[in-house]
């Protein structure tokens, strides 16, 4: 029997064709198109009081059909909110692909939240299908979603190719070291993504040493929330150096994740030269008196930051 996590295996045809009829979505028929195309203004006053609804639905459920998955109710009443929000449903990688053909030109939705669905790596997939096509979806959260160093690999693929994306949240789905590859790679290219949340995973030292360069040559990110992972030794010191040369974070939360005195002085270090970050939480670190008292030389020069926490270090 298969695992919950483990990949589909329905082939390629059977996605295109579920997929496929969100074309119908962007507008009429394409046999009606040049018939009707004096009646633009008219076409789009229906498009306001919901047009595409049928459409919409229709492609749903046929998708659920495909699927052999229960359609979504929510989803189905939701008409034109700018937020379609799906948590804990128990999608799965089916679902995520029944939603798929919804979403490629939904022009509505802005922010999609599918935490705790159960999507692993094949709706991680899916996701990024979507993602890559679909230039109106610019806030996502896929947390709690297992979906992996692969998944994290297709959807930072995704948002290389389009990067309409500018928050997006990857809490625990076991994220481990390979995948910060990947998102050094995003942090490089996608200079529209503002906030990032990587927390409750586990990326490690290594994983640090490969975000630090990254995180220094990053143009966009204002937030970073990398708490609740395995950041030491030399990956705490590589990854503050990284703090040190960036620009545009604000804020920046590090706790939970074992920094250490070296950490905590690399951290000092960088507040000495840093300008811009405005809010850091470093707490619950295994930082001592000694590392504590670096920290606070940096924070003697620092004249950005106006929020610091540190208890329980």
């Amino acid at each position: 029997m298969k695992g919950p996590c483990e990949r589909l295996g329905e082939n390629e045809d059977q996605r295109e064709e579920a997929i496929a009829p969100a074309g119908c979505f962007a507008g009429v028929p394409e046999a009606d198109k040049d018939s009707e195309a004096d009646s633009d203004s008219d076409l789009e006053t229906e498009d306001i009081h919901g047009l595409r609804e049928p459409i919409r639905d229709a492609l749903h459920l046929g998708s659920c059909q495909a699927y052999g998955i229960v359609p979504t109710i929510y989803f189905l009443n939701q008409g034109c909110a700018p937020e379609l929000k799906l948590r804990h449903r128990g999608l799965g990688p089916q679902g995520a692909w029944a939603l798929a053909s919804m979403l490629i030109s939904n022009p509505y939705i802005k922010r999609l939240d599918l935490q705790d669905n159960g999507l692993c790596v094949a709706g991680a997939e899916a996701l990024a299908y979507v993602l890559s096509k679909n230039s109106s979806i610019c806030d996502v959260d896929l947390s709690e979603n297992q979906i992996g160093v692969a998944g994290a690999q297709a959807l930072c693929a995704a948002l290389k190719v389009n990067q309409a994306v500018q928050k997006i949240q990857l809490a625990g789905n076991s994220l481990e070291e390979k995948a910060a590859q990947y998102l050094a790679e995003l942090l490089l290219v996608h200079t529209g993504l503002k906030s990032l949340d990587v927390s409750y995973n586990q990326l490690n030292d290594q994983a640090g040493e490969t975000l630090g360069p990254a995180l220094a040559e990053n143009t966009g990110l204002t937030e970073l929330n990398i708490s609740w992972n395995h950041l030491r030794g030399p990956g705490a010191i590589v990854f503050a150096r990284g703090l040190e040369a960036n620009i545009f974070l604000k804020v920046l939360d590090i706790s939970f994740n074992g920094f250490g005195d070296s950490g905590a002085s690399a951290v000092g270090e960088a507040l000495k030269a840093n300008n811009v970050l405005e809010e850091l939480n470093m707490s619950n670190n295994r930082i001592s008196a000694t590392g504590a008292r670096h920290l606070g030389l940096g924070l003697w020069v620092n004249q950005t930051l106006r929020i610091l926490v540190s208890c329980r270090c």
